[in-house]
């Protein structure tokens, strides 16, 4: 049986944090120092969340649909859910790949903007995705 706990507090802490970081504007008390830490946290919530997908998605794809030999990478891993109709946009998938890869490499601007942009198209893919491995509703 697929423990889906630490994939679940992952994406509920991602969420939060998405969310408090949507309103910064609205918290004058912040610091500019404070701002950007709730930022970094979000980049870092969204590896993290990345992080424990991939690897649930791979235990789901062997357990649940016995598909024997895995690959050990998230792209890959990706593609067999796609063939397996797990969802609907590969192409998607692939950029939050290249997005994660790049979160590792460098916290810039343009790669923080480019993770913010993902994150608001990330957090409901793997919300959907969640319900269809889990059997769970999103709360």
């Amino acid at each position: 049986m697929i423990d889906y706990d630490k994939f679940e507090k992952s994406l509920k802490h991602l969420q939060l944090q998405y969310e408090n970081y949507k309103t910064i504007d609205q918290q004058p008390n912040l610091s500019q120092l404070e701002k950007e830490a709730i930022a970094e946290s979000v980049i870092h919530r969204f590896e993290i969340c990345y992080d424990c997908l991939w690897k649930v998605l791979k235990r789901y794809l062997t357990e649940e649909l016995g598909i024997p030999e895995m690959p050990n990478s998230p792209k890959p891993i990706f593609q067999i859910a796609f063939e397996n109709m797990l969802f609907l946009n590969i192409l998607q998938w692939k950029e939050y790949a290249d997005v994660r890869i790049n979160t590792s490499l460098n916290y810039t601007n343009s790669e923080t903007f480019n993770t913010f942009c993902l994150v608001n198209k990330f957090i409901p893919d793997v919300i959907n995705l969640y319900e269809k491995i889990s059997g769970k509703k999103w709360s």
